[in-house]
């Protein structure tokens, strides 16, 4: 059975931009092309982005995806196995923190007490599910300098929870402009905040700042993740990014 790109954009639940870019990347290209030149993909190829979204969803960049796919060693049901204890190790942490929810709830509404050290159960500031892809962006170098200033911002239950407040109030405050153009005196104040709290996490060049921009829009995890806090935040943030950034450099 051939499959258009919109049955398969559908079907997925991911956008027909996504395909393009699998196509354009070599990571999932379609068994043939219409008469007019529309993708036309087989079952095997619905296998293979089957796969591809289970690696994504455990953190593995396009690149080394692809790897792993197109290496002849690799076997479908030992990658499932795998993904599976993968997936299992995450539900449990994601159990974990659900239940930190929880029991902050009872707190909040005075049915049980709670120790700073349980308020704090569940949550890992230093499991980052980007690390891989970073380092084959920036290189070791510069995550592991990253990771050595996240950990002394997060020495204590309280430097973490002051951390994860200032997050919040960043994000909080994008948001609340984001239907502004974002070269805007107000949304340049905003993004220069967002600059200056990033290098709690690492040392960002304007040109990196504004790469960093993009991943916010090229990657759907990032988007995600950003426009939860409002949509279309992901893509105001990339272009006031790089309205910062190119307005830093000639200066």
């Amino acid at each position: 059975m051939a499959w258009k790109v919109k049955e398969v954009s559908q079907l997925a639940g991911i956008s027909i931009r996504t395909l393009h870019h699998y196509d354009e990347r070599g990571l999932l290209k379609p068994q043939a092309l219409s008469e007019a030149g529309y993708r036309l993909y087989a079952d095997t190829d619905l296998e293979r982005l089957q796969q591809i979204l289970f690696f994504r969803e455990l953190g593995f960049p396009l690149k080394e995806i692809g790897r792993i796919l197109d290496n002849p060693a690799f076997d479908r049901l030992e990658a499932l196995e795998m993904q599976r204890r993968m997936l299992t190790d995450k539900m449990e942490s994601t159990r974990r923190m659900i239940a930190n929810i929880d029991r902050t709830i009872r707190y909040t509404q005075g049915e049980i007490e709670m120790t700073q050290e349980e308020r704090f159960e569940g949550i890992d500031f230093t499991n980052n599910p980007y690390e891989q892809e970073a380092r084959e962006r920036w290189g070791d170098a510069a995550v592991d300098d990253s990771k050595e200033r996240l950990a002394n911002r997060t020495r204590t239950p309280q430097m973490s929870a002051e951390l994860q407040r200032e997050w919040e109030e960043r994000m909080i405050a994008l948001a609340e402009v984001r239907r502004e153009d974002p070269a805007s005196p107000r949304a340049q104040q905003q993004i220069g905040q967002w600059y200056t709290f990033l290098h709690h996490f690492g040392t960002y060049s304007y040109e990196a700042f504004a790469g960093l921009g993009q991943m916010y829009v090229q990657d759907e995890r990032f988007a995600q993740n950003i426009d939860r806090y409002g949509d279309g935040l992901a893509a105001f943030m990339s272009e006031a990014m790089a309205v910062y950034a190119r307005t830093k450099q000639n200066g």
